[in-house]
């Protein structure tokens, strides 16, 4: 039965996007590529293909297509140096010179997830507006999957992941989350072999609540504290407890259930309506503050605490700090890994090349995300692709007037 076709107007682009809506209830993962190709062709615009970018953001690989597509598997394509990369990296639709091919970004908030590749012969009407409505869509069907459809994890990654990076990565929220207020994205490598870092961030009423730690060693106790120190301070912070209390809950659970296993870490929260901005640091490299392209030597710099782990803080909870932000402020936590890179000739990353990397990015143009990205980029080759220790950054922006 032939799928019959309708001009790409206002009126019919609903019920074409509900009717995948209705059909993606009890569709699996391998069904949604086929699905969105459907679409598109009830739609006129073309022929469709989802790609999805791998954990360390340097390919995009394609979803399977039910039958193929013009009769062979599609390749992979890299980020760096092609039209799908750059509209991914951008997050703007991108088109070929002939403008048969259009790539549209994949977007979940504003985590990029993959691109949507949309090829016609022809000029079809719209196709900007149907293209965008169906890439929007086709994110929410993968996001929606991807917490317990292996097809979709598989396509997110290029290389076999180590036990105690499949443990940490399964604690880990989404590197990219953001509101009209305040944005936080996080790196973490090696993302396949990652051992102790661990991050975590979320909005609570107005509030960004931000964690980074970083446990001793790189095996599977070290990455099993860690995730027992996200879970302790969700459980924690869910109750509404403050984040003193979250500290003393972390150090408590280690010191009980994985004795000698110490851990530094950074605990904070932003209140996007006002920029005050409350911390503590139990033993981890101070957050920096970037301010106008600059960084302002030691604004975020306080006495050192012990780190968790000891038991001492269930006893006595560290101290909060306080500042506050400017619009436009923006906060970097990293660990000790990104700073102590060293290069096969023993050069040091540091931390006037990390914050310099990261500015110039962002003076640039690069959001958030991209700048994070191109830092892991810059830090692998580095150390040539061979870290001897996990790296982690969580960088938060207030942007109130945005």
């Amino acid at each position: 039965m032939r799928t019959p076709v309708v001009s790409v107007g206002g009126d019919e682009l609903g019920p074409v996007l509900a009717w995948v809506l209705d059909r993606s209830h009890e569709a699996s993962a391998m069904d949604i590529a086929g699905l969105i190709a459907e679409a598109a062709g009830r739609l006129g615009i073309g022929e469709t293909r989802l790609y999805l970018v791998d954990l360390q953001q340097s390919r995009l690989n394609p979803l399977p297509q039910p039958g193929g597509q013009g009769g062979h598997a599609a390749a992979a394509v890299d980020v760096e140096g092609s039209l799908a990369g750059l509209a991914y990296r951008t997050q703007r639709v991108q088109q070929s010179r002939d403008r048969d091919t259009a790539w549209f970004p994949m977007v979940d908030g504003i985590e990029r997830i993959g691109v949507m590749q949309v090829s016609s012969s022809g000029r079809a009407p719209n196709r900007m507006q149907a293209g965008r409505a169906l890439a929007s869509l086709a994110t929410l069907l993968v996001v929606s999957q991807s917490s317990h459809n292996d097809l979709i994890v598989r396509h997110q990654r290029t290389n076999p992941m180590s036990l105690q990076a499949e443990l940490l990565w399964a604690f880990l929220p989404p590197r990219t989350i953001g509101t009209t207020r305040a944005t936080s994205t996080a790196m973490l490598e090696p993302a396949y072999d990652v051992g102790g870092d661990a991050f975590d961030h979320t909005f609570i009423d107005g509030t960004l609540h931000l964690t980074m730690v970083d446990a001793m060693g790189h095996d599977l106790a070290s990455g099993g504290a860690s995730a027992a120190a996200i879970a302790a301070c969700r459980s924690t912070r869910r109750s509404g407890a403050a984040l003193p209390d979250i500290a003393s809950t972390i150090d408590r659970t280690l010191a009980r259930w994985i004795p000698d296993r110490l851990m530094t870490g950074v605990i904070a929260e932003l209140d996007t309506r006002t920029g005050d901005f409350v911390w503590i640091n139990c033993g981890h490299p101070p957050p920096l503050l970037i301010r106008d392209g600059h960084v302002l030597p030691r604004a975020l710099e306080r006495t050192a605490e012990l780190p968790l782990g000891l038991g001492f803080h269930a006893q006595e909870p560290p101290t909060r700090h306080h500042a506050r932000l400017q619009p436009g402020d923006r906060v970097l936590v990293h660990s000790d890994g990104v700073t102590e890179a060293r290069s096969p000739d023993g050069d040091l990353y540091g931390e006037d090349r990390l914050t310099d990397t990261v500015i110039r990015s962002l003076a640039s143009g690069h959001n958030a995300p991209e700048a994070l990205r191109r830092l892991a980029g810059n830090l692998l080759a580095h150390q040539e692709h061979r870290l001897r220790d996990d790296a982690t950054i969580l960088l938060t922006e207030w942007h109130p007037t945005r």
